[in-house]
């Protein structure tokens, strides 16, 4: 997402104290940048606001901001992002940082203290040649990373999983890296009872298991890998080509790309934190999303937490739901779309 500098009357009143923190502490860079903002775009906004001649903004969680590369970092001389909770994540924002931009750009990176550790800096450090820490405020603190150093961008991770027999690759930042979670695992144990199906949404890709599990199982089926997430995107088509799969992978939020009653199946680990909170609301909102893709009688199967029962829910939600497999920890539901009334 490219910004055309317009006047945004308070565009920074609704940004957490972070987000604040960082543009405070990158005020006398921002007239006239060139400015990448890894975050949000209501911190973009506020960038141009402050003077910024433009914006690009990315944003993992939105299917409508730039994908994260390094053409999104031509010209830019200053880069302002949310420190993310994992070290192989900043590791991987550092280095294309730092191999994507010239010696003179500045990285102003905030977060909460309570998600901060001595590790960032470290990581920091090995990318660039100059770190200064700001006093906290607010609970927050903001890291200013210097002299970007000579580094190599960073590269997919790849490993092969000897219990599911796939090879997994996994961008930085993607959840459960290129290892498989045990939510997966337990969902594909449960595979065996699987309907047959034509078209399978793997929804939520993540690193793309599911929908090569899918497709292997059914090579002639129709298996899409849809994730809002650019790195979980560029994984799941990683997982696709090193098990020689063809599935189409999609960069999408939520399934607004399929049309409605078109979708044999759909699986689906949802998440159940938003940041640092327990938070079914993504859930719920992937539930309703699941009923409008599938047609009638389509099914939508679901991995959880036990703690969460989320039956009730599926119930309410996509139709009749039974258990199909469990662990300790997680239930795997199938739920069957009732006809239309």
């Amino acid at each position: 997402m490219t910004m055309a500098v317009e006047s945004r009357a308070d565009a920074a009143a609704g940004l957490a104290a972070a987000d604040r923190l960082v543009l405070d502490q990158a005020a006398e860079l921002l007239p006239g940048a060139v400015v990448v903002v890894i975050g949000t775009a209501e911190l973009g906004a506020a960038a141009l606001e402050r003077g910024a001649s433009v914006v690009r903004v990315s944003d993992d969680a939105d299917a409508t901001t730039e994908p994260l590369d390094s053409t999104l970092f031509a010209g830019a001389t200053l880069v302002l992002l949310r420190l993310p909770k994992s070290l192989s994540a900043l590791d991987g924002f550092a280095r294309l940082i730092a191999a994507s931009t010239a010696s003179d750009v500045v990285l102003v990176a905030g977060g909460r203290l309570k998600y901060m550790t001595v590790g960032m800096n470290e990581v920091l450090l090995r990318n660039f040649g100059r770190l200064d820490v700001s006093l906290a405020r607010q609970k927050s603190r903001v890291l200013i990373a210097r002299e970007p150093l000579a580094v190599e961008p960073p590269a997919m991770e790849r490993r092969h999983d000897s219990e599911v027999d796939l090879w997994v690759t996994a961008a930085g930042g993607v959840f459960a890296g290129a290892s498989v979670d045990i939510g997966t695992r337990a969902m594909i144990a449960a595979f065996e009872r699987l309907p047959d199906y034509e078209t399978a949404i793997d929804f939520g890709s993540g690193t793309g298991i599911l929908a090569a599990e899918l497709k292997r199982r059914r090579p002639g089926a129709r298996v899409i890998a849809s994730d809002v997430s650019a790195a979980a995107v560029e994984s799941s088509r990683g997982t696709a080509a090193a098990n020689d799969l063809d599935i189409d992978v999609v960069r999408d939020d939520g399934l607004s790309r399929q049309p409605d009653a078109s979708v044999d199946l759909i699986v689906l680990n949802p998440p159940f934190h938003a940041g640092g909170a327990l938070s079914i609301d993504a859930a719920l909102a992937m539930f309703g999303e699941a009923r409008r893709v599938l047609r009638p009688g389509g099914q939508l199967w679901t991995v959880w937490n036990s703690h969460l029962g989320y039956t009730g829910a599926l119930v309410r939600t996509v139709g009749p739901t039974v258990q199909v497999g469990r662990n300790p920890k997680f239930t795997v539901t199938a739920s069957t779309r009732a006809a239309q009334s």
